[in-house]
């Protein structure tokens, strides 16, 4: 079921993430998957995440849906021209993918390829446009298709940039390109969600909130000096740092933080980063 159908019926919507593997071991992302069917409305797939190299989004999208698993199939820009990038999505289609997530996509450098060439033929706004456009019958080049797809598009935002107003022109640029929610990079702090907020609902488009679980304090102190726009707070670093149970520990601050923003906002994206049997506790504990 396409994401939008569960916004429109008034859903708040849960997704989560599992990664393709790095090789063709299916075991561990199906047993994730399976795990985690039953409490949420769709799993994310990602695409080459971080730039490392791994078994295609699409292959794995498609292994999701024929477990009965509705898979929302991330797509970037980095490795693929405009031609490859259209051809995969009209794939998507005609495999019964339905739920798109548009993403530019990290730099080769932070992979274990770093001496790749990125492509970048596209950024995620006309990817957006490229798909709307699939959607309407036509191709990039105005060129009609026999048969058009109706896909779900999502796009990305960062909540905790510093300046927001980048974010949110960018923003409204992705809804004009095609864009019908949006999925959060990770938020950790309530009040800051809150302010985005203010502005980002007048957009009129369903904001997920991104929920990621801290695994340690090197890791909150690690995202702070290297991911763009997240910010772990002192306390939170503080209460990972002084817990004798950082498993339980994380999933109670995962859980705090979804009832403090959960009237903000349409859904939460949960990104387990490998600690996807933890994810019904979090669900559980936030009351969802």
């Amino acid at each position: 079921m396409k994401l939008s159908d569960l916004f429109n019926a008034g859903q708040f919507v849960i997704t989560s993430e599992v990664a393709p593997p790095k090789g063709i071991d299916l075991g561990e992302m199906i047993e994730n998957a399976e795990l985690l069917k039953p409490r949420v409305s769709a799993i994310n797939i990602t695409d080459q995440q971080s730039s490392v190299m791994r078994l295609g989004s699409l292959a794995a999208s498609q292994m999701l849906k024929e477990r009965g698993i509705e898979p929302v199939f991330q797509v970037t820009c980095r490795d693929r021209n405009r031609i490859a990038l259209q051809s995969d999505l009209l794939s998507a289609w005609a495999l019964g993918i339905e739920n798109v997530l548009c993403l530019t996509g990290d730099h080769v450098s932070l992979g274990d390829f770093p001496d790749a060439m990125p492509v970048f033929d596209l950024d995620s706004v006309s990817l957006l446009a490229a798909a709307k456009g699939l959607n309407g019958g036509v191709d990039m080049g105005d060129n009609e298709l026999e048969g058009s797809p109706d896909f779900c598009l999502g796009a990305v935002v960062t909540p905790g940039a510093d300046p927001i107003e980048p974010q949110l022109i960018k923003m409204e640029k992705k809804i004009a390109a095609g864009a019908t929610f949006f999925q959060t990079q990770a938020v950790f702090d309530a009040e800051a969600f809150a302010t985005f907020m203010k502005v980002a609902k007048g957009f009129g488009v369903p904001v997920m909130a991104g929920i990621i679980l801290l695994k340690s304090p090197g890791m909150a102190r690690f995202m702070n000096k290297n991911v763009a726009g997240v910010h772990v707070p002192d306390a939170l670093i503080d209460e990972m740092a002084n817990t004798e149970d950082r498993p339980s520990t994380s999933v109670g601050i995962a859980a705090r933080l979804i009832r403090e923003i959960k009237d903000l906002c349409q859904g939460v994206h949960i990104m387990p980063l490998g600690w996807e049997k933890r994810v019904p506790k979090v669900l559980e504990a936030a009351g969802l």
